[in-house]
């Protein structure tokens, strides 16, 4: 089910009641709200800030600390109603087990926010369980929804933009993650952007899943588009995790860029509507950055990049993939270095480089044939070989116990002047394999190991750098983006399977050899007298946008 309009649970701001009004029901004659003047422990309250089906927010002051703060109580109206008095009571005994169960996750709720202590989260200051309920107080702020905020631009916001919201928002997430803590309620009307600009992530609603969990009474918030389809219904295969909150931060991205959210998951299991995002006329967003959406948008758990730190290593491949972690709340957009320096590796042997620069560039496609077509005039048209779906399949297949990451400090590229270069780490030390399908997409190389270099091993936790001084790459056109996908796994690997041609100074892989993602991934070389041994892999995958060099303006 889905959240009906006008029913929020979450902390609301901006529409409080005057001091000087009487008390009053809620909007739609509630009579759960308590009065101005009521004391709850050393709290008076003074206000209503809302009021939703699971919960009331009421403005109070701090009487010991002198202070305004928001004031949350556990109400789910649907199961509970109020005395004359502040004590809350279970309308039927039917409702008893599930009000009791959404008051333990209330607590433990306030208890999990007052554990983490960051910037983008929701504060409690103090919690406890009092006249047949649970209360949380946290500070009281001002500010408005990222829904309005991206309403008052009138425009989609950039790139930058969006970036600079959602590094201290993947940061606090990462944090919770951490200790096994899932949102699964992120959206655009549970962000707030308080008046210096930071983003404050709002209300887990932990209450509210419980319950719903175990009542038919309640509704189960879930907002279309914006909720993956695990959260639907739990069922093997499709549990949540990090990955939950990956989905719907996405969403969120999607939302913002297009002005609405994704169609809704459950419906895009059957009928896939959803329209990739375009990099607008002005070049507002990068390709990478697009295409980061689309991934973490998979309908398909193990398809979407599986915790924060991914996710913000494929969104800004020009930052660290593990620099979420000491992530202020105001971090700003990484800058990115500028001239020669960007791109300065030692000992460069430039005319190598150049000349990989035009082999990349110039070698001619290989001529398609026409033999087959000929002697099955009537057959249906094979579907095209797509070398970037092969990439996201073996990436989508990978062991994430290898914990592979792979970032550049230049996400884009001028074409015949800057070089490619990346770094990667793996969590376990492997045999690296570099696989790269060229901006043109027609060509897939075999990039690592090759014939300048076949030292391929990479040691745990040790960041490598790529290309190495004597391979270096220069950016040969056209226009377009390379897709670059790193495997790492225990034994060597054998793509011979896939067709892959041995030549200098790259391999390369025919472009009609089938669409089995599974031999690009290649075979394990087992040790000699082992028959069988572990095919796992971990992988990572980048994307490096080359374009022309911009005129000079005069």
């Amino acid at each position: 089910m889905t959240e009906p309009a006008g029913a929020p649970d979450r902390t609301i701001v901006g529409s409080l009641r005057s001091e000087a009004q009487p008390a009053a029901p809620a909007s739609g004659g509630s009579s759960n709200v308590l009065p101005v003047g009521t004391r709850l422990a050393e709290f008076e309250i003074t206000g209503l800030v809302g009021e939703g089906g699971f919960g009331i927010v009421y403005l109070a002051h701090d009487q010991s600390l002198e202070r305004d703060v928001a004031l949350k109580e556990y109400m789910p109206s649907a199961l509970a109603s109020r005395r004359t008095d502040t004590t809350v009571i279970v309308k039927s005994e039917l409702y008893a087990d599930s009000f009791e169960a959404g008051r333990r996750s209330f607590i433990n709720e306030a208890k999990l926010l007052a554990h983490f202590d960051h910037p983008a989260l929701v504060k409690v200051h103090r919690f406890w369980e009092a006249n047949g309920t649970a209360y949380m107080v946290m500070p009281y702020y001002q500010g408005i929804t990222l829904k309005q905020a991206l309403k008052d631009l009138g425009a989609p916001p950039s790139e930058e933009w969006l970036k600079k919201l959602l590094k201290p928002l993947m940061a606090a997430l990462g944090s919770i993650h951490k200790e096994n803590c899932f949102h699964r309620d992120i959206a655009p009307d549970n962000i707030l952007i308080l008046p210096d600009g930071n983003p404050v992530l709002l209300d887990f609603g932990a209450a509210r899943r419980v319950v719903g969990d175990k009542t038919q009474a309640m509704t189960v918030i879930l907002k279309p588009g914006f909720a993956p389809v695990e959260q639907y219904a739990e069922v093997p295969g499709m549990k949540q995790g990090a990955w939950t909150d990956v989905y719907a931060l996405a969403a969120l991205l999607y939302y913002a860029i297009s002005g609405k959210p994704p169609p809704p998951s459950v419906g895009r299991l059957v009928n896939d509507t959803l329209v990739p995002l375009k990099s607008s006329p002005d070049a507002r967003y990068s390709a990478g950055f697009l295409k980061a959406i689309e991934l973490a948008l998979e309908v398909g758990t193990e398809r979407r990049p599986q915790t924060m730190e991914e996710f913000w290593a494929l969104l800004d491949s020009s930052s660290p993939a593990i620099a979420l972690d000491d992530a202020p709340a105001a971090a700003t957009a990484p800058k990115r270095k500028s001239g020669a320096a960007k791109y300065a590796l030692a000992g460069i042997v430039v005319a190598l480089a150049a000349g990989v620069a035009g082999y990349l560039a110039q070698k001619p496609s290989p001529a398609p044939t026409s033999a087959a077509v000929a002697s099955a005039p009537t057959a249906a048209a094979p579907k095209p070989f797509d070398p970037v779906a092969v990439l996201e399949n073996v990436f989508a297949n990978r062991d994430r116990a290898w914990n592979v990451f792979m970032a550049t400090d230049a996400a884009r590229i001028v074409i015949g002047k800057d070089k490619l270069h990346f770094r990667l780490r793996s969590a376990k030390a492997g045999h690296l394999y570099l696989l790269m399908v060229g901006s043109d997409r027609s060509h897939f190389f075999a990039l690592f190991p090759n014939a300048l270099d076949g030292d391929n091993r990479i040691e745990a936790n040790q960041e490598l750098a790529l290309p190495r001084p004597g391979w270096a790459l220069v950016a040969g056109g056209p226009p377009g983006v390379n897709t670059l996908l790193a495997i790492v796994s225990e034994h060597p690997r054998d793509f011979t399977a896939a067709g892959l041609k041995t030549q200098e100074p790259f391999g390369e892989f025919p472009l009609a050899s089938g669409t089995d993602f599974a031999v690009y991934a290649g075979r394990p070389k087992c040790p000699a007298g082992q028959a069988e041994c572990s095919a796992g892999y971990g992988a990572a995958i980048l994307t490096i946008e080359e374009i022309a060099e911009p005129t000079a303006s005069r």
